[in-house]
């Protein structure tokens, strides 16, 4: 490339193959085709990634697909990372969205952006960020994947360019590079251009973005000798001799930046291009870079080297008023410094300042003496704060000037933490609050600086996070308030790291020194709840004990008194009290309002706990309701990591309870993945992967099964929380169905014995007695009988028809001669009266096999055909494929198989899951309508998300939606 006389376009040397998959992806962008070829049903978006060295025009080539892509009627969105920026989270972002929507009203922003308004909003400069927990960043990411999905349709066809983008900042990067494979799927062309050497880790993921068909990152090479003759003679005229232009060449060794700016030099020196002044290149060329430039800029004097120096510490976008008062330079010194830099060809623009290349910017910076360095970054903290740009501009300077123990400066530092967690970026707000500690905080403030920071850690660095709460505690604390606070995040991650012992240890100690007695209640909530969640309790009864008397005393007139009113709900259900007494204690609890993203300060798991109890007592519709409105909870909140991976799991798991067995393991599929963004080995993972065994086992994939549980490693030793369903329990029920059976019993006799001193007694939460009997059978029939007896016995107690059930059947299991076929008898009549459809298939087939066994063929056939269709309604596959068995060796034919019905939602449908809003459930609206209901949930997902519980608003949302498969 070359520099055409005094023009800003510069000619693209060697660039053809380059140029002709630039053309390629804008013309299948715009829908442009060639004469004779047909064009595509609808405009294709690509990736594009430009990977190289510094110099070798990276920046020309985007410039060019910029200015061909708005000559075909694109838009053109443009950012570019900055060496000094790559700090400031979301700098990027903000470059390349904040053109398309800056300028527009509150209100339509708010109406353009929806429910991410207040998610998306801060980290994008759109707007404040308002009260309430911040989104995590997976919440945010999804927001920003929404925002500029919405763009790319609505302004199609549309072009992203990312410049420099090794220098972009981790939250916009690893967004970007997430969101890259999406490109092929709209009307967007993506391209990114950045230096492979100087790409950093969370922005390795580039690497893998070949584009279309496999293509690899176009890679620019240096240009040859030929090419950079032409580019010589382009710019200095055509009698520039061979021997000048080869010794360009070799001095410059191809490099497009440094020829064009060795040429510049020769024609500001009026050197004549010719094969007699060629020895004078070498010198002018180390002119271009490096030391060379320093001594230029040093020749021009040390208020124009200030002002160089002030421009190269601000970075990108430099406002020339604030360069001059970085610079300590009056209005006229600073624009005569300007003008120097320009002719020198160090920086361009007017309004806005920026260097000619990033390679000069560099070299000024890394010239600036450490000291000054330090002073200037100082001085321009001070000047962005005055300008009335706010803290958050001031503290990427601060991060790099030496503490001094100001307190001006913790302070801009604590504002900036505030804002960043806010806007979704919490490993920034951790170095700048890291940077406030070594000030250090006046002594009064350290112990909120390290409660900051714990918090800002809580995501990505839990063990760190309990470090600073650890040691804020130990500072002298006069807020009583901060304190609490502390305590109870402190409990919190300690409990979701899988360190119970330690969270119930740090609110027991800190109970009997707290004074104020809602306060004080508040602790022994959290208290009870954490050792509820304890696999390792000393004394479960007396802990329920404690509980029921205060909880039954409790008028539940605030949250801390409902969050107890649920505890004790969820207890009743680990002990099998009766399901009335769990109906109104579950009743009691909601009656003032149970909300899953209340407070950031509360967990959502006595909500959840509370909807599962419904689950367990077989009330399942309930339960799916209250999980509709807790996703939405989430969703609206921007929790889209660990809460949402719980939120699918979990529903996944009562779909499960009810026998919905292929929506379950779609559900809880989601939830995994959600929980490997979250990472492995954590609560979340234990769950999902608790499920899905289950469900498979469901589905007859035992193979399978056993596959996902070895390459996850879903084995002992189990985690120390209570989780559910049981892990210990899911892998013997694996274990038994490998035939495995003696390890089987071994594990299921182990979760016994922990479970059951503990009080844990229900068979409907946890059923390891019906799956031990089964495991027992084979060498001890009596114990077997015994212990499936017992489990009979608990279910009864419980009241729960889907419970009874299901411990008939295991006892009929265990049991041989005419007491077996009774067992099935009562298992189906209390089956029959249970939302537990695949339960149901299960026994239908077993007494009906039962029956054709001994003789009564015209009953077996009967309950043969009715489990046969159960199944086929669950997605139980295996259990299909036994009923088929049976009616074979009963000498019947299987009716034929009907296909799934549509999840298309019609008129009448959609009024249906209006009036589920209203407080119908969604089970009940799939079942009347027939209708999937994994689509009734979706689509009172997102109208949740829409309109909240607005009804005016709900009606007109609904009545927009055509088909589920659209939400």
């Amino acid at each position: 490339m070359g520099q055409r006389g005094g023009r800003d376009r510069r000619t693209l040397f060697e660039r053809e193959s380059e140029l002709a998959a630039v053309e390629d992806a804008l013309s299948e962008l715009a829908g442009l085709r060639p004469a004779g070829v047909e064009p595509p049903e609808r405009p294709h978006g690509a990736l594009l990634a430009v990977a190289a060295p510094a110099g070798l025009g990276k920046t020309t080539l985007l410039s060019e697909v910029r200015r061909r892509a708005a000559a075909k009627g694109c838009t053109v969105l443009y950012a570019r990372g900055g060496e000094q920026e790559q700090g400031v989270a979301f700098h990027v972002a903000r470059q390349l969205v904040q053109p398309q929507l800056a300028g527009l009203p509150d209100a339509e922003l708010r109406t353009r952006l929806g429910s991410w308004y207040a998610i998306v909003g801060p980290a994008l400069g759109l707007c404040a960020a308002s009260g309430g927990a911040p989104p995590d960043p997976q919440g945010l990411r999804d927001g920003l994947d929404w925002v500029l999905t919405h763009l790319a349709v609505q302004r199609a066809p549309m072009v992203l360019v990312l410049d420099d983008a090794h220098w972009a900042d981790p939250e916009s990067l690893s967004w970007l590079a997430a969101f890259a494979p999406r490109a092929e799927e709209l009307p967007l062309l993506l391209v990114v251009a950045y230096r492979p050497e100087e790409l950093p880790d969370h922005g390795e993921a580039l690497r893998g973005l070949p584009g279309r068909s496999g293509r690899r990152a176009l890679g620019l090479e240096p240009l040859s000798a030929p090419a950079i003759a032409r580019l010589v003679r382009e710019s200095l005229g055509t009698h520039a001799d061979d021997a000048f232009c080869r010794e360009c060449w070799a001095v410059t060794a191809g490099n497009p930046f440094e020829a064009v700016e060795l040429t510049a030099k020769v024609r500001d020196r009026g050197l004549i291009p010719t094969e007699n002044g060629a020895h004078l290149l070498r010198d002018l060329a180390a002119a271009v870079k490096g030391s060379g430039l320093v001594a230029i800029l040093e020749r021009l004097g040390s208020s124009t080297v200030r002002h160089a120096w002030a421009c190269a510490v601000l970075g990108t976008e430099i406002s020339p008023e604030l360069a001059a008062a970085v610079a300590g330079l009056g209005a006229e010194e600073a624009a005569d410094a300007t003008d120097r830099l320009r002719t020198a060809r160090i920086l361009t623009g007017v309004d806005t300042l920026e260097f000619v290349h990033p390679l000069i910017a560099t070299a000024v910076y890394r010239a600036i003496p450490p000291g000054v360095r330090v002073a200037l970054h100082g001085q321009a903290a001070w000047t962005v704060v005055n300008a009335g740009l706010g803290s958050l501009a001031a503290a990427r300077h601060l991060l790099e000037t030496h503490p001094d123990g100001d307190p001006w400066v913790v302070q801009q530092l604590r504002s900036a933490a505030r804002e960043t967690v806010r806007a979704g970026a919490p490993d920034a707000a951790r170095r700048y609050l890291a940077r406030a500690l070594r000030e250090p905080p006046p002594f009064d403030d350290r112990a909120v600086v390290l409660y900051e920071l714990g918090s800002a850690s809580l995501l990505t660095e839990p063990a760190t996070t309990v470090n600073h709460l650890r040691a804020a505690l130990e500072e002298p604390i006069t807020d009583p308030a901060l304190r609490h606070g502390i305590v109870y995040r402190l409990s919190q991650v300690l409990a979701h790291s899988d360190r119970l012992v330690e969270a119930s240890e740090t609110l027991a100690r800190e109970i009997p020194v707290t004074v104020d007695a809602r306060v004080r209640l508040r602790m022994q909530a959290e208290q009870f709840m954490w050792d509820a969640f304890r696999a390792d309790e000393p004394d479960s009864p007396s802990r329920s004990r404690r509980l029921a008397k205060l909880a039954d005393r409790l008028t539940g007139r605030d949250l801390t008194e409902r969050y107890l009113i649920g505890l004790r709900t969820w207890d009743a259900t680990l002990r099998g009290e009766p399901v009335a007494t769990v109906i109104h204690h579950a009743e009691r609890a909601l009656s003032g309002g149970l909300r899953w993203a209340a407070d950031e300060d509360r967990g959502f798991e006595v909500p959840v706990l509370v909807a599962l109890s419904y689950m367990y007592a077989d009330r399942p519709g309930r339960t799916e309701e209250l999980f509709v409105e807790g996703i939405a909870d989430f969703e609206h909140a921007g929790w889209h990591g660990a809460h949402l991976s719980f939120a699918y799991t979990l529903l996944a798991y009562v779909r499960y309870r009810r026998g919905r067995l292929a929506e379950a393991e779609d559900f809880v599929r989601a939830g995994l993945r959600l929980a490997e963004r979250v990472g492995p080995g954590t609560p979340a993972h234990w769950y999902a992967l608790g499920i899905l065994v289950q469900v498979l086992l469901a589905r007859g994939r035992v193979t399978e099964a056993g596959t996902l549980a070895e390459s996850y490693a879903f084995g002992p030793p189990f985690p120390a929380a209570v989780v559910f369903p049981d892990s210990q329990t899911v892998y013997g029920e694996l274990l038994l169905a490998l035939g495995r059976t003696q390890e089987a019993a071994t594990e299921l006799a182990a979760a016994g014995r922990r479970l059951d001193p503990r009080g844990m007694r229900n068979p409907a939460w946890c059923p390891w007695q019906l799956h031990l009997a089964r495991a027992e059978a084979p060498d001890a029939p009596d114990r077997a009988l015994a212990t499936a007896l017992d489990a009979v016995e608990r279910a009864r107690q419980f009241g729960a028809p889907s419970a009874i059930g299901q411990a008939l059947r295991a006892a009929a299991d265990v049991t041989s001669g005419a007491g077996r076929s009774k067992l099935l008898e009562e298992s189906v009549a209390h089956l029959e009266r249970s939302p537990a459809g695949y339960e149901l298939a299960c026994s239908l087939i077993a007494l009906g096999a039962e029956l054709r066994r001994t003789g009564h063929a015209k009953d077996a056939a009967d309950l043969l055909y009715r489990g046969l269709d159960a199944a086929v309604t669950c997605g139980a596959d295996g259990l299909v494929e036994r009923a088929r068995d049976e009616l074979a060796a009963a000498g019947l034919r299987p009716r034929p198989l009907h296909g799934a019905a549509t999840d298309t939602l019609t008129a009448r449908e959609r009024a249906a899951a209006s009036g589920a809003v209203r407080g119908l459930c969604p089970a009940e609206i799939g079942s009347e309508l027939h209708l999937d209901e994994a689509t009734v949930v979706r689509l009172l997902s997102a109208v949740y998300r829409k309109v909240g519980t607005d009804q005016a608003g709900l009606a007109a949302a609904l009545g927009t939606m055509t088909d589920g498969r659209g939400l």
